[in-house]
């Protein structure tokens, strides 16, 4: 246990400073997603901007690419939830519909597949379904939450869980213990969220008798 609070402490005090600006700018960026404040946006596009330096200058090409995708998702999600929120002071959360669920995880598992298959192993990755498992539904959950949908959360836990468990198992505390922390803010906004639109739909005069939609008007596919 010494050695694994060692670890800790030494990444977090020897960590270049581009590393260190990225954790405090996703920590606060997750922090402000949960609050579901527009700062959350544009710290979140300079969150990715370094994550896709940092992943450029060790040669992790992929990653790198994948950045773009984020910061194009969350400059559309900003001009979502201004646009579209109307005369009202935010856009409110929502629920998929079970077919929307079902297409989501359905397609992030068959994206999942064929990375693990093809480019994983073309690549040389060590854990190649791992890394195909992060990258695809954390790619669903960033449409999703960029969407404004409760759902972004439950997939921000899954692929937070399973980095923990990798990470641990590679003898990667510090890295495990970040993605930890991730993990318990994504429990957190599943539930703050999941309370602000209960009050969002109680102010609006429907109280739906089940919030995972089954009664739910508000649905969206």
């Amino acid at each position: 246990m010494r050695d694994i609070l060692h670890n800790i402490r030494m990444g977090l005090v020897t960590a270049a400073p581009l590393d260190q600006l990225n954790l405090a700018l996703g920590l606060v960026g997750v922090w402000l997603m949960i609050r579901r404040s527009l700062w959350a946006f544009p710290l979140g596009l300079a969150a990715v901007t370094v994550q896709g330096v940092l992943f450029y200058q060790a040669r992790f090409p992929a990653d790198a690419t994948l950045q773009i995708f984020y910061f194009v998702a969350l400059a559309w999600g900003w001009w979502h939830w201004v646009r579209d929120r109307g005369a009202a002071t935010e856009l409110p959360v929502t629920l998929l519909k079970w077919r929307g669920r079902a297409v989501t995880v359905a397609a992030a598992t068959l994206a999942t597949v064929a990375w693990a298959l093809g480019p994983g192993r073309w690549t040389g990755a060590v854990m190649p379904w791992r890394d195909a498992f992060i990258a695809a539904f954390s790619v669903a959950a960033q449409v999703l939450q960029v969407r404004k949908n409760l759902e972004n959360w439950p997939l921000w836990a899954a692929v937070n869980a399973v980095a923990v468990a990798s990470y641990w198992r590679a003898d990667l505390a510090f890295t495990a213990f970040l993605y930890t922390i991730y993990l318990v803010m994504a429990f957190a906004g599943w539930r703050e969220w999941r309370r602000a639109m209960w009050e969002q739909k109680s102010s609006a005069g429907f109280l739906p008798a089940d919030l995972d939609g089954r009664q739910d008007a508000g649905a969206t596919e």
